[in-house]
C-alpha cells in the first residue's frame, strides 16, 4: 500500500511540474497575444476612422451589422496570425486549454504567473514533506513492534523471576553434620584410624544424608573438618608433610600418618573420613575437601578461650556442604 501511495505521489509531482511548465508557456503566449492585440487595436482604430467616412452612406441597421461582422473578422484574423507566429497549432491549443482547466479545478489562479509559480512550488514542498512523514511513520511502526517484543520478553522474565522467588529458599542454609565422640563416633586413640562402627555409619546413613543435602540445596562441595580438644600430643616429630598427599590419593594407608600436634591430628582424621566418603557410590563425582580446625573452634562455631582437659564433644568431625566458587580454579 505504501509503495502504491509513493508511486501516486511521484506521478502527481510529475503532473504538477508538467502543468506548471505548460501554464508558464500559456501565460507567455497570452502576454504576446495581448501585445499583438494592442497593435491590432491601433490598426482597428484606423479602420474605424475610415469606416466613419462611409457610415453616412449606410442606414443604421446595415451599419451595426457591418461593424459586428467586421469586428469578428478582425479578431479572428489577429488571433490566427498571432498563434501561427508562435508556432501553435490546433492540437497545442487543445492541450493548453486542458492544462489551464486542471489548474482551475484545483482552485489555482492562472491569471497571475508569479502567484501560480509560487503555489506550484509550495505543492512540491508539501509533496516532499509527505514523503518524509511516511518514512517517519514506517520507522515509528518498526520501533513500536520492537517495543512490543521487548515488553513481552520483560513480562516473561518477570514471570520467571516471580516463580524463582516462590521456589527459592534464600534464607535456608544446608545443615552441618557433626560427628563427635560424645555421639559415639570414635577414632583410635591419638590416631586417624576409624572404628568399624564409624566406618559403617559413614558408608550408610551419613553418606545418604550428605547426598540428599547436595541434591536439595544444589551444591557440589563437601568439606570435612577435623576438630580436637586442647590436650597436647607428646610426639617429637610428624610425617604429615611427607605422607598427607599420598594418603589423600589413597596410595598410602591412613594409619601411616603420624601427627605431632592437634592441627595435624585434626587434618589426619579429616583425611580419613574424606577417603571413606570419596569411595562411596552415593557421592560419586562430588568434590570432598579435608580441612583441620585443630583445637581452635568450639562446638557452635565459637573460638576457644582456653579449655584444657579431656572433652569428648570437642573431638569431632564436622561435615559442611557448599556451592563451588566458579571464579576459583577447579579440582579436587
Amino acid at each position: 500500500m505504501l509503495l502504491l501511495v509513493f508511486c501516486l505521489l511521484l506521478v502527481t509531482g510529475a503532473i504538477i511540474a508538467n502543468e506548471r511548465l505548460k501554464a508558464n508557456n500559456a501565460l507567455k503566449q497570452v502576454e504576446k497575444l495581448e501585445a499583438d492585440l494592442k497593435e491590432k487595436k491601433k490598426e482597428n482604430d484606423d479602420l474605424k476612422t475610415r469606416m466613419a467616412a462611409l457610415s453616412g452612406q449606410l442606414n443604421l441597421v446595415d451599419k451595426r451589422k457591418l461593424e459586428e461582422e467586421w469586428r469578428e473578422l478582425v479578431v479572428a484574423r489577429d488571433a490566427v496570425k498571432a498563434l501561427k507566429e508562435q508556432g501553435v497549432d490546433k492540437d497545442h491549443i487543445d492541450e493548453l486549454v486542458k492544462s489551464v482547466a486542471v489548474l482551475m479545478q484545483r482552485s489555482m489562479d492562472v491569471s497571475d504567473p508569479e502567484k501560480l509559480k509560487k503555489r506550484i512550488d509550495e505543492l512540491l514542498v508539501a509533496e516532499n514533506s509527505l514523503k518524509d512523514q511516511q518514512k517517519l511513520e514506517e520507522q515509528l511502526k518498526s520501533a513500536q513492534a520492537e517495543s512490543k517484543d521487548l515488553k513481552a520478553i520483560l513480562a516473561s522474565l518477570k514471570s520467571e523471576l516471580e516463580k524463582t522467588k516462590k521456589t527459592s529458599k534464600p534464607h535456608e542454609w544446608p545443615p552441618i553434620i557433626s560427628l563427635s565422640e560424645a555421639s559415639g563416633y570414635y577414632f583410635r586413640s591419638g590416631s586417624a584410624e576409624l572404628t568399624d562402627k564409624f566406618t559403617a555409619d559413614l558408608n550408610g546413613s551419613i553418606s545418604t544424608q550428605i547426598a540428599d543435602n547436595l541434591k536439595r540445596y544444589g551444591v557440589d562441595i563437601v568439606e570435612v573438618i577435623g576438630h580436637t580438644d586442647e590436650q597436647p600430643l607428646s610426639r617429637p616429630s610428624s610425617n604429615m608433610d611427607k605422607l598427607a598427599i599420598g594418603v589423600v590419593s589413597a596410595k598410602t594407608p591412613v594409619t601411616e600418618l603420624v601427627p605431632a600436634d592437634n592441627a595435624g591430628l585434626g587434618l589426619a582424621r579429616a583425611i580419613s573420613v574424606a577417603n571413606i566418603l570419596r569411595g562411596n557410590g552415593a557421592l560419586e563425582g562430588v568434590t570432598i575437601l579435608p580441612l583441620s580446625a585443630a583445637q581452635l573452634v568450639m562446638p557452635g562455631d565459637k573460638l576457644t578461650t582456653g579449655q584444657a582437659g579431656n572433652v569428648e564433644s570437642r573431638r569431632r568431625i564436622e561435615i559442611r556442604i557448599r556451592r563451588r566458587d566458579n571464579a576459583a580454579p577447579m579440582g579436587e
